[in-house]
């Protein structure tokens, strides 16, 4: 096991990976930009360093610098979270040649997986069915529009890299397909590093369903079930739950079956999630393989009481997994909200500033992820997530009820934020009633 590990991010997934690294007596390097100084993550690490000013380019971004600070301060690995170098095969691969354990799968595997264009050829060889599209990434707009033209509209494009939503562009005439291409790959640039895009056919009324996976060095590899994330809002999850309300026993182990015998014929090894779209009539299509922690975990956490972050440190040093597939399990319902710093009155327009009150819901069944507190500043710089309300229940109905008790407690003053939206959709019939929930929800009903 490792004795030191630095974490290559901020926010609410640093202060997580810090609490499993302190259970597993690990000692924790923090770093963060001058934008972060006050952080929770920085004041609970064991050993923090400013790696450069607010700018994620010159900060988080900054490979030399993340680097140098592991390598002083004796961390034997770094840990990506998810976002910012997470999917960046160029800074597993550094990692590598400085003899530090990069806490995710080989920078081949993220070529290969992590990038959304490649992992589909992937997949499709090894038996997924996967959306239709154009082969490979390419930025010659003549070769997208002559594709999307003789698939018929509506289409995709898509950045090969990260995820959040960004980089992500629907199409719905010849006309747009240009600039699409164009904003897709700008601000796939800016917000990873990568600008290259990919085009598939959109499908319509799909729900969004992913499987998490977990696959050690030796072979061995399982699925957690799936969680359903379809309520979004411009590709970007706002509410995640696990199970899904319309999965069946059977089909999950179908497609939790034709997952991992795929995953273990490439020889991945990680947590890893991966994507699928389901049509009104159950058929599934491999979307993308998310090559890192989900911001979503914890829902998965809360119904199989494993620890994934735990699991993810063990198998990056090197231990079997030890959990089987017949020993995975499923106990309820939960439901995770996303609060953040936003205000849905004015089309979710990000609201940084300063936090002047924060009171944590609690009792059964109530978890809050989250790096804030009372006094603390919302930088402008990141995105703008506050943290997570995650609760369980014995079934939907009870995660729920839980969830609007818990919205109904949780009290953020002096900005903002998307606990008064969350509230109402605990309230919204067609949500509770789980059945007709698509990507196209908030759309559909007039939310956004």
């Amino acid at each position: 096991m490792f004795n030191k590990v630095l974490i290559a991010n901020r926010g609410e997934i640093a202060l997580r990976i810090i609490r499993a690294c302190k259970e597993l007596s690990i000692k924790t390097v923090a770093v963060y930009s001058q934008a972060d100084a006050d952080s929770l993550h920085v004041l609970m690490a064991d050993e923090a360093y400013c790696v450069g000013p607010a700018a994620a380019a010159k900060s988080y971004l900054n490979v030399s610098n993340i680097i140098s600070v592991a390598l002083m301060s004796g961390a034997e690995a770094i840990h990506p979270g998810y976002g910012f170098m997470s999917e960046r095969a160029d800074f597993a691969e550094m990692c590598k040649e400085h003899d530090l354990v990069f806490i995710g799968p080989s920078p081949e595997m993220i070529r290969q997986m992590g990038d959304k264009a490649t992992a589909k050829q992937t997949m499709l060889a090894a038996g997924m069915p996967v959306v239709p599209g154009l082969d490979g990434i390419t930025a010659d707009h003549a070769k997208i529009k002559a594709w999307a033209d003789e698939a018929g509209y509506p289409v995709l494009v898509k950045a090969t890299a990260g995820g959040g939503g960004k980089g992500m562009r629907l199409v719905e005439s010849a006309d747009h397909i240009e600039n699409a291409v164009h904003s897709a790959q700008a601000e796939a640039q800016a917000a990873f590093g990568n600008p290259d895009v990919y085009i598939e056919k959109y499908i319509l009324k799909p729900r969004h369903i992913e499987f998490q996976i977990l696959a050690d060095k030796y072979g061995h590899v399982i699925h957690l079930g799936e969680r359903d994330c379809s309520i979004q809002r411009r590709h970007q999850k706002l509410i995640e739950e696990a199970p899904s309300p319309v999965m069946t026993t059977e089909l999950r182990e179908k497609v939790g079956r034709t997952i991992t015998d795929a995953i273990a014929e490439i020889g991945y090894e990680g947590v890893g999630t991966v994507e699928l779209l389901f049509d009104n009539h159950m058929n599934y299509y491999f979307m993308e393989m998310n090559t890192r922690i989900q911001v979503e975990h914890p829902v998965t956490e809360m119904i199989t009481g494993i620890d994934l972050l735990k699991e993810q440190i063990r198998m990056a040093a090197g231990e079997r997994l030890t959990l089987k597939q017949e020993d995975v399990t499923f106990n309820g319902h939960s439901i995770e909200c996303r609060i953040n710093a936003e205000d849905p009155s004015k089309g979710f327009a990000p609201r940084p500033g300063t936090i002047d009150g924060f009171i944590v819901p609690g009792g059964p069944g109530v978890r809050v992820d989250s790096h804030c507190y009372q006094d603390y500043k919302i930088p402008p710089y990141y995105d703008s997530l506050i943290g997570k309300l995650i609760t369980h229940g014995k079934d939907r109905e009870e995660a729920i009820i839980r969830m609007r008790r818990a919205l109904d407690e949780f009290a953020i003053t002096g900005i903002p934020t998307t606990i008064p939206f969350h509230l109402d959709m605990m309230n919204f019939a067609p949500f509770v009633e789980g059945k007709e929930i698509t990507t196209n929800f908030m759309v559909e009903h007039g939310l956004v």
